[in-house]
This record gives C-alpha cells, sequence and structure tokens, in this order.
C-alpha cells in the first residue's frame, strides 16, 4: 500500500506542474526518507545504474535522431513536399487533407519528431486548407493527428525507449510497426475522403494553376524517401545497428539540406542546441524514473501488481485491457515518456508471466501513447498546433477536430490486438 501512495503522489506532483525528473526523484528521496526500514542506503545502486544509462549503446540513437529531425526541419523540405502533394491532388474532394496526411507519414519517416512536424505543417498547411474552404476543426484534426505519425512510424524516439526499458531489439520494433503505422494512415485517408464524400462543404477540391509535372513530385519525394529506405533499411538488413543507423541520416540530413541550399552555420547551432535541450530532458526524466523505481521496487511495489494481474485475476486478456486503458487515461495527464520509464517498467514483469510476446505488447503501447499527443487538455500536438496557428483556428475547433482521429486511433490499437500479425508480418 505504501508504494501505491508512493505512485499517487508522484502523479499528484505532476498535475501541480511540477518537472518530471524531479517530481518522480523528489517522491523517491522522500519516501526513503520517511521510511524507516530503506533509507538512503537504497540509492547506494543509482550511480551503477546511471552509468549503464549513460554506456547504452541504444539510446545514443536518441540525440542522433532528434538531431536528424532538426535538420530536415529547417531543409525546406516539408514546403516542398505538400506544394507537389496539393498540386498531384487537386480537383479531388479532400484530396489537400490527404496530401497533409501523406506528408505527415514521410515526415514521420524521415524526422520522427512530432513538435518539427506539427508546427511544420501548421504554418505551410492550415492556411492553405482554411483559404481552400476546408472546415476548420477537420484542417486542424488533420494536422494534428498527421504530425503525431512520428510516435509509431519508425524511427521512433518512443520505439527506442520501449526497446530499452523492454529489453527488446530496437529492429524489430521498427519492422513491426510499419504495418501498424501504414494501416493508421490508411484510416486516416479513408476518414477524410468520406467525410469529404458526404461532406462537400468540409473537404472541397482544391482549385489551384500551379501545374506540378513527374519531375518536380519525383524532386520534392525521392530525397526523403531515400533517407528513409537508407536509414530504416540498414536496420532492418541487419547492416547497421539503430545508433549506426541514426548516425547516417544524420550525414544525410545535412546533404539533403546542402543541396537544398538551406545549410548555415544557424541552423547547425539550432540543431545541436535544440538536440542538447530535448536529450538533457529525456534523460534527467531517465534518472529521475530510475529513482523512483528502486524506492518502488523495495516497497514491493512490482510484486503487488504481479500478484494483482498474475494470481488475483489471472487473465491475459484482462490484463492487456486494463493496461491499455491505464496507459490511455494517464495519456490525458502526462507525457509519452514519463510513461515508458514509470508505467512500462511495472508492466513488463506481468507481461513476462503471462507470457505475451514483448514486441507486439511494445508496438500496442507505441499505439496507445501516440493517442496521448492528442488527448487534452494537455496533448502536446494541440499546444504546438495552436501556437504555430495563432488565432485562426480556436481551440474549441482543435478539441471538436481531434476527436475522430482519436477514435481512429484506438480503432487501430483494436485491430493490432485483434490480428497480431500485422505486428509480425515482416518479423
Amino acid at each position: 500500500m505504501i508504494a501505491l501512495v508512493m505512485f499517487v503522489v508522484a502523479l499528484f506532483l505532476l498535475l501541480l506542474g511540477i518537472p518530471v525528473a524531479f517530481a518522480f526523484g523528489g517522491v523517491a528521496m522522500m519516501f526513503a526518507f520517511i521510511i524507516p526500514d530503506l533509507g538512503f542506503d537504497v540509492f547506494n545502486i543509482l550511480p551503477f545504474r546511471i552509468y549503464g544509462i549513460m554506456s547504452n549503446t541504444t539510446l545514443m540513437a536518441v540525440p542522433l535522431f532528434i538531431m536528424m529531425g532538426l535538420i530536415l526541419e529547417k531543409s525546406g523540405m516539408a514546403e516542398k513536399l505538400l506544394i507537389s502533394m496539393s498540386a498531384l491532388f487537386k480537383g479531388v474532394r479532400g484530396g489537400l487533407g490527404v496530401s497533409v496526411v501523406l506528408v505527415g507519414a514521410i515526415l514521420a519517416a524521415s524526422t520522427g519528431i512530432v513538435s518539427a512536424s506539427v508546427v511544420m505543417m501548421s504554418v505551410i498547411a492550415l492556411p492553405l486548407m482554411i483559404n481552400a474552404g476546408y472546415n476548420k476543426s477537420l484542417a486542424s484534426g488533420t494536422i494534428a493527428a498527421s504530425g503525431t505519425l512520428g510516435q509509431i512510424i519508425p524511427p521512433s524516439i518512443i520505439l527506442i525507449i520501449l526497446g530499452d526499458v523492454m529489453s527488446v531489439s530496437v529492429g524489430d520494433l521498427f519492422m513491426g510497426a510499419v504495418l501498424p503505422g501504414l494501416t493508421l494512415v490508411s484510416l486516416y485517408i479513408t476518414y477524410i475522403l468520406i467525410r469529404a464524400y458526404f461532406k462537400k462543404e468540409d473537404a472541397p477540391a482544391l482549385i489551384s494553376d500551379e501545374k506540378v509535372t513527374l519531375f518536380d513530385l519525383l524532386k520534392a519525394i525521392v530525397p526523403p524517401l531515400l533517407l528513409m529506405i537508407s536509414v530504416l533499411g540498414s536496420i532492418f538488413a541487419g547492416i547497421a545497428s539503430p545508433t549506426e543507423s541514426a548516425a547516417f541520416g544524420v550525414v544525410g540530413g545535412l546533404i539533403l539540406s546542402t543541396l537544398n541550399k538551406t545549410l548555415s552555420t544557424e541552423m547547425i547551432k539550432y540543431a545541436l542546441f535544440e538536440t542538447m535541450k530535448l536529450s538533457g530532458m529525456i534523460f534527467m526524466i531517465l534518472i529521475g524514473a530510475t529513482a523512483f523505481s528502486l524506492v518502488f521496487n523495495e516497497l514491493g511495489g512490482t510484486d503487488v501488481i504481479l500478484e494483482f494481474f498474475s494470481e488475483d485475476i489471472g487473465n491475459v486478456w484482462v490484463f492487456i485491457g486494463v493496461s491499455m486503458f491505464a496507459i490511455f487515461i494517464l495519456g490525458f495527464f502526462i507525457d509519452f515518456i514519463e510513461i515508458s520509464f514509470i508505467i512500462v517498467p511495472i508492466l513488463v514483469p506481468v507481461m513476462s508471466a503471462f507470457g505475451i510476446d514483448p514486441i507486439w505488447f511494445a508496438i500496442l503501447i507505441a499505439m496507445n501513447l501516440q493517442a496521448s499527443f492528442l488527448t487534452p487538455p494537455f496533448g502536446l500536438s494541440l499546444f504546438f498546433l495552436k501556437g504555430a496557428a495563432g488565432n485562426s483556428v480556436t481551440t474549441m475547433e482543435i478539441y471538436k477536430g481531434i476527436i475522430p482521429f482519436i477514435l481512429l486511433q484506438i480503432l487501430c490499437l483494436g485491430l493490432v490486438i485483434l490480428f497480431p500479425d500485422l505486428v509480425f508480418a515482416f518479423l
């Protein structure tokens, strides 16, 4: 019971707005101090855990993929992609929305950074959609949802983190996420086309005099696709590890920026500084979560949860349902990184006890965590979209727009649960 109280206190501090690393680390120190049987000796192993984090070659891929995404964010690639795709789909009702989803998928496979994708498409695509007469809720929902595709389409930062937390191959997770990611893209496109068919005023056809040749389209699409294929292909073929492929991706991003004539000292400084900030945040949270898990395990928290699911309930589907529901609800209030470092390690022993395949379960968690970017009140994609869009859309229009896409994410999660072969097709 003390372990559960500790967990509730940590969540309460998060809701008060205290930074995650300090909330979990502080709660760990507080409970170690007030519980007589523990004391600060419980932290004697913490330096070794931190050293293990620092020397983890898998986690080294995180800052490299972040840097690759930041370089591509400033390369001008997204603008060319969206303009080419929009012209390609002109005359088709819902075509502009479809092009936004496709560009979001390509950006996800190239950058993997949600904030960059959402902000770029908010600045570029939202004015185009509004000027074309699109329903503002549909436009904002399409952009917010498409920007989150980087959470499930590899190379995804969350898949790298889950691979480390759950001790499974990141390359296998990348391969397992391909079909679920494409399924979600297909559901988004199908919804937009159906809505455009039945509500013509919500997604009118784009009328444009701009002509795009096949050469222009290939020129916009081929470079990011080549980078995506080389980065992911080297992992899937077993030629390179995720960390080595991430390093190659950084070099590829620099080459693309050079070809687009956007490479500059200022851009490199921006990419390095933002990479340092984002990576520092992730690893500080990981250190705080490690301290929390030490005390939580010493208090028997993991044993209580394992006993509850494996003995008191004893049903694997109840465990999957409860864990997915809990992650979905927690996603309304806390970030995917905290869930990955705090909640997932608690679920892993139960998963092993039930004999659940860790790759399949990790993909379910990743798809569930993707929804956390869209669920109000703390969905990060909503903040990014509103910040970039300004007064062109209201917060309520954004909230109304993302509801159908959240339901589509839940539908896709259900499909992956019912049809595990979607994960194992390429494994």
